[in-house]
Parts: C-alpha cells; structure tokens; sequence
C-alpha cells in the first residue's frame, strides 16, 4: 500500500528533534495570532533558536492560523539547519487538525523525517483523542501516492513523522486509531486506481480473499458456475457481455458477543463500457473507478477487527464487467434477481443498481440483518445535485440517517440527506415485469432518487441506507486528504460508524 510516511509517537521535546523539518502549532486567534509549542520545550529555549519571536514571525508572514495555512524558514537548533514550519490549526478541532496534517505532509515532501508537537492538539480540542486522530489521517491521506511509472516522479512523502509528547495514555491510542482508519482508506483507494486490465472480477475476489486472511475474517466466494446454481440472475446478466466472468464475495467479521448485525453491499464493476447502452468515451475514462463500492466496503472490513469493532459485519461484494458482446443482456431484456423480482431493462448502463440487487436480495434472505447499508458510484445525478465534495445519502431510517451523518461529520467526509420521494416510484413501473431498472422520463428524471427507490425493493423492509458516492468517490487533483484517482471516500465514515462510541450503531442498539 502506497503510504510510505511512519508516524512515530516520540517522547521528548520538540526542540530535542533530529528532524530535517520542525512544525509549530499556530492557533486561529485575534491578530496576531494565538502561538503555541504545547507545554513540551520551553518557549524561550525555542525562541531563541528562531530568527525572531513567534509573534514577530506570525505578524511578518501575516498568518491567521487558519486550518491547513503554512510558511516555511530556515533556522539553527544546534545540529545545523532546519526547516521550521509555522503550521495554522485552525481552533484545533478535529476537521482543523485534518487539514493541518494533510497541509503538514505536503509541506514535508522529499524530507526524512519530520516532528511536531501532539501538546497543544491533546488539550486545546475538545476532544483531545479525536483531534490527534485526526491529524494522523490528515498526514498519511496526503502521503497517499498510486504509481506504475517506471521511475519515481516528484517528490517523495516524508518517511517519518514524529509526534512529540503522543507517546502514551489517549495520544498513543488515537495515533494507531488514525493510522488504521488512513490504512484501511489507502487498501480502498489502491483497489480503486488498479487498471482494469489487471483488475477483473477473479482478481478483485482474489484480493478480498487475501484481505481477509491478512484481517481474520471468514469469506465465501462465488464463481460463475455457483452464481448460475444460486440464481444470482442480475450479477450473471450485468456480467454476460464480458470473457471474464463475475463474482460474488461474502466477508464476515465476527467479534464476541455482538451488538447487532449489519451488511455492507458494494458495487464492484471493475469496468463499466455501459454495455449496450455504450457510454462516450470522456464518460468512460475513468470507469475502472466504477467498483469504489466495494473497494470501500473491502476498506472498511479490513479494519474492524484493528478498530476493536463490536458489530457483527457482513461485506457483500457484488463484481461484474459490463461490456458488450453477443452475448451481452440488451435493453428490453428481462432478468430475474436472486429474491425473485423479474427487471425489465431498458438501459444496460444503468447496471450498478441490478448487480446490487441480488446482493440486497441475499441479505435480506440469509442473512437477516439489523441494518443494511449499501455503497456506490451510481449515478451522475447525484454528481450533479452535491457536486464533488459531498456524497448523496437516502434512508427510510431516521435513526440509521442520524448515526450515518454524525459519522460522516466526524470524519469529514460530508453527505446529505436526499429525500426517497414516494410519487416517484410509479416511474419505475414496467410493463412486462415487476420493475424496471430506469425511469420512464417522467417528474425530471429523478436520477438519483429512482436509483434509490430501485434499490429499496430489494431491502425487505429492514433498516436501510444507500451511500451513492459518484461525485466524492473521486479525485482530479492532489489537494488536502485526496490524491488524484480513487478516494475511498465514506470507508472512515463506515469504520467510524461501526467502531464508535457517540451514535447508535444500528437502530435500537447502542454502540459497544
């Protein structure tokens, strides 16, 4: 996994640092802005190394102390030059503090190693163990780096961080909470940014199976041959086009006396041509993208068990190529899902809900869940509505709509509730079968919503969400947490969700 960076939890002081590059906290305050080095070095002892009083500096370079903000100056600690880093926290909330180490980390690019102080960020957050979480996902999301160039290009991240003063009681245990939650998110991405010439349905299963084993979970895999024996109908057709056959992947995490059971269900097209209803080729670019779902979903199983999670959780990963061939499904065909519905298609593109369908189908069937929550880049009219920086959530399930929020906050990883508007699901309506797997034009084209309320079909009645992270669920630019490709976007919001403290977990239970 392309992060390279280590974060060390250090004792000491800061000023004691063989580092190549010093950061120094500022804090968000009245002009100037509020400095502090935490309560590791003495300040004067710190001063006096620098070319001028931290207040003289923060008015010079004209810092606010805004999250993410830096300046950057050589200075003499007594082994010859560093580079000193003025880093803005912000009020030294956890978002602030995510953004700063991700500020931090590209600052420190090429470097060995790089330190700071965990002092202020463990007293001056609220939550001082969520603040240094934080920061520890800010600096290893922004080390993140997918390459298959022959030959390094750019800078390198830094190899090392050193948090002074993070090495024991709450700071220690929120590094390594950190460092699982930014590792389980680059397992998500590096699934993601895999050419689909390597990545076709076998590998995919493939790699959950070595997941697993690496993660102590169980998991069951179906081939082509076992998908036709238990009517998996909708995978078998999304993937009829293509020589490489699909596959269904079951993971399961079991921890002692859990507190509920929930599945996640991800989309796991490895490459999506639209099929019959072939996509222009911008639009195809960057459809190895397409299986983010399960990528994420993968992610967050990795994860569980690190995370110290107490949720009984099933991973469902529903993978197809949709491509066209003589033998690909053609608009107007109907199909027969794993519950039973019968689906008209009438538009091959819109394959991501009917491989998911049988998934959900399974779920409710054999496994009947407290909660199911599926993930998915499905659909551009949720690009559209949120843009990129926010993914779309619906849920019939206030409680379930409230925890998934509430992790996404904390996470920062932003959705907002789309409403699962009734009168639209007459559009779905077919003629020939139970339903059709697009709209039929009328209320505007509902796009997102209509994908939604198809998905609700196959959900029985149970507590559901669906997390459609087409716009989020990738990058153009390497920009604070993100690098461009694949962003594993809603894998913390999931792991926080299943492995914390502050919301219920699943309707009617509390969180262990």
């Amino acid at each position: 996994m392309p992060i390279a960076t280590e974060i060390r939890p250090v004792a000491g002081t800061l000023i004691d640092s063989a580092a190549d590059l010093v950061a120094i906290p500022v804090v968000r305050g009245e002009a100037p802005a509020a400095v502090t080095v935490g309560a590791g070095p003495d300040p004067a002892d710190l001063v006096a190394r620098l070319p001028a009083s931290l207040a003289d500096l923060v008015a010079h370079y004209e810092l606010t102390g805004k999250p993410g903000e830096t300046t950057q100056f050589p200075a003499d600690f007594g082994d010859g030059l560093v580079r000193v880093v003025l880093l803005g926290v912000g009020d030294a909330a956890p978002a602030d503090l995510r953004a700063a180490g991700a500020a931090l980390a590209r600052a420190a690019r090429g470097r060995a190693t790089a330190a700071t102080t965990v002092a202020l960020l463990d007293g001056a957050a609220e939550n001082g163990a969520a603040g240094v979480e934080a920061f520890v996902e800010g600096v290893m999301l922004a080390s993140y780096r997918f390459s298959m160039a022959s030959s390094a290009t750019g800078a390198a991240a830094v190899e090392a961080l050193e948090l002074v003063g993070a090495d024991s009681g709450a700071a220690a245990a929120a590094v390594e909470r950190g460092k699982a939650l930014a590792r389980a998110t680059g397992t998500a991405r590096d699934l993601i940014n895999t050419p689909s010439a390597e990545k076709d349905p076998a590998w995919l299963a493939a790699r959950a199976g070595a997941v697993a084993a690496e993660s102590g979970l169980t998991t069951e895999i179906w081939d082509e041959r076992a998908l036709v024996r238990d009517g998996f109908g909708s995978i078998l057709a999304v993937g009829a086009g293509s020589d490489r056959p699909p596959r269904l992947v079951r993971l399961d995490y079991r921890p002692e006396n859990p507190g509920g059971h929930v599945v996640l269900v991800g989309k796991g097209v490895t490459f999506d041509t639209g099929g019959l209803s072939l996509k222009p080729n911008d639009n195809m670019k960057l459809m190895k993208t397409d299986m983010s779902g399960a990528a994420v979903v993968l992610g967050v199983m990795s994860a569980l068990a690190e995370l110290g999670s107490e949720v009984a959780v099933t991973g469902l990963l529903a993978v197809a190529e949709n491509s066209f061939s003589g033998s690909a499904q053609r608009p107007g065909d109907v199909i027969t899902t794993y519950d039973g519905h019968t689906v008209e298609v009438l538009n091959t593109d819109a394959e991501g809900r009917l491989v998911m369908a049988d998934a959900l189908g399974y779920a409710v069937a054999e496994l009947a869940p407290d909660a199911i929550v599926d993930v998915a880049t499905l659909t551009g009219a949720a690009k559209l509505a949120l843009g990129t920086g926010m993914g779309a959530l619906f849920s019939g399930d206030d409680d379930l709509a409230a925890a998934l929020s509430g992790a996404a906050e904390r996470s920062g990883e932003p959705v907002w509730r789309l409403p699962l508007t009734e009168d639209y699901r007459d559009c779905l309506d077919s003629r020939v079968a139970d339903l059709a797997n697009i709209g039929n034009g009328d209320y505007g084209r509902p796009g997102a919503a209509e994908a939604a309320l198809f998905l609700r079909e196959f959900t029985g009645g149970l507590p559901w969400a669906h997390l459609d992270i087409a716009g989020p669920g990738r990058s153009t630019s390497d920009e604070g947490v993100l690098s461009k490709g694949g962003t594993g976007f809603s894998t913390r919001l999931l792991l926080r969700w299943l492995s914390g403290e502050k919301a219920p977990v699943v309707p009617g239970r509390a969180a262990g």
